[in-house]
């Protein structure tokens, strides 16, 4: 009896002693420390919400945002609104555009973790006596996905997303005296005083690319909208901090073009309408009516298709701050549009088509040919 009561004492001692012995290997395995930080990362690192206290509109003098990615294409595409283009590359370069106060808290980012640029960038900015220097080590992907954020774009990538027609272009200031002073083409006019009244302007896909702009880099007309159009649902927000200023230096005004009529009621002339298009396609919208067969295989880089068959439904979304021209393959198609307009919405009062036929190549060139009945 004595000799089973030894056997289960030394049975449960056992097990209690490998139940602590599992218990320490938990707690060891809890305690491990955590990977060592590459040596090439700076010291002193922040997270988005340090990012986004300091990147207000506009930028307080004694803060400076600092994208060390490529200026093209990675800046021009996209970054954090208020943020200075400096290249890593081009740091010794560009060094003037520093601020003289040393005490300035500086701000690098770049691609992410695995990016060194704006590491790189501290570390020198540190040498040459900065002494609040921080790194976002996450960078411009963190900006992006963080609820609220939207980014900032450069003039090249508004011009490029008119020439393709891949964005909704807003202009959030006064419509007098402002946008009827002179606006990007294409831009519609929602200020952002009357943002809730106008908002139905807006494109009904709420993945639509919008980019909003205003006075330049102290207005925050454009971030209040593009704040108000997150909250709306829409996914894809963008300012173009620089605004209407920066879109003059780099392409000048834009004033309304003289369109000379053609020989038919409703009709462009052939010349004046490749005049614009080969000068300035943006100050005029071209709608490609053919069928979506026809108009795979080619049209003017700027058009929109919507083929007559359903551009009923969708008259009421045509501008009416910049010419409308309608084209096809023949001018019959495109002449039943401009009628259709006449019929459905007649206050619509700059409306062309085009009596000509067009034809398209693979390669992209084309061919315009007055027709004869």
């Amino acid at each position: 009896m004595k000799q089973q009561l030894l056997l289960r004492y030394l049975v449960v001692l056992a097990v209690a002693t490998g139940l602590i012995g599992c218990t320490a290997t938990r707690n060891n395995t809890a305690v491990l420390s955590p990977p060592a930080a590459p040596e090439w990362q700076f010291h002193s690192i922040v997270d988005v919400e340090f990012v986004m206290e300091n990147a207000t509109i506009p930028m307080p003098d004694n803060v400076m945002i600092i994208d060390a990615r490529p200026y093209k294409p990675k800046y021009v595409n996209g970054h954090i609104p208020g943020a200075v283009s400096i290249p890593d590359s081009q740091f010794d370069k560009q060094v003037n555009l520093l601020p003289k106060d040393k005490n300035t808290l500086l701000i690098y980012y770049c691609g992410g973790l695995a990016c060194k640029l704006s590491h790189k960038s501290a570390q020198k900015a540190e040498k040459l006596g900065y002494s609040n220097v921080k790194v976002f080590a996450k960078g411009f992907p963190k900006w992006k996905k963080t609820p609220g954020n939207y980014v900032s774009v450069s003039v090249d990538h508004v011009a490029a997303a008119l020439e393709k027609n891949q964005a909704v272009i807003v202009d959030a200031r006064p419509k007098k005296p402002k946008f009827d002073k002179g606006h990007i083409p294409t831009a519609l006019s929602i200020p952002f005083t009357y943002f809730d009244k106008y908002k139905g302007k807006l494109p009904r896909d709420t993945n639509t690319p919008l980019i909003f702009y205003c006075g330049g880099l102290t207005c925050k007309l454009s971030h209040k909208s593009a704040t108000a159009a997150l909250a709306l649902g829409y996914t894809n927000v963008n300012v173009f901090s620089q605004g209407y200023p920066e879109w003059k230096k780099a392409f000048g005004a834009s004033p309304a073009a003289a369109i000379k009529p053609g020989d038919t009621e409703g009709s462009m002339d052939i010349a004046t309408f490749e005049k614009m298009l080969s000068e300035t396609p943006h100050n005029m919208m071209i709608v490609d009516v053919r069928d979506k067969d026809e108009f795979d295989k080619g049209s003017f880089k700027s058009a929109v298709h919507i083929p007559v068959d359903d551009l009923e439904d969708k008259i009421k979304d045509l501008p009416s701050d910049k010419p409308v021209v309608f084209i096809c393959s023949t001018g019959a198609r495109s002449g039943e549009a401009y009628y259709m307009i006449q019929d459905v919405r007649p206050s619509l009062k700059n409306i062309y088509y085009l009596e000509a036929a067009c034809s398209f190549n693979k390669d992209g060139s084309f061919e315009i040919k007055k027709t004869e009945g």
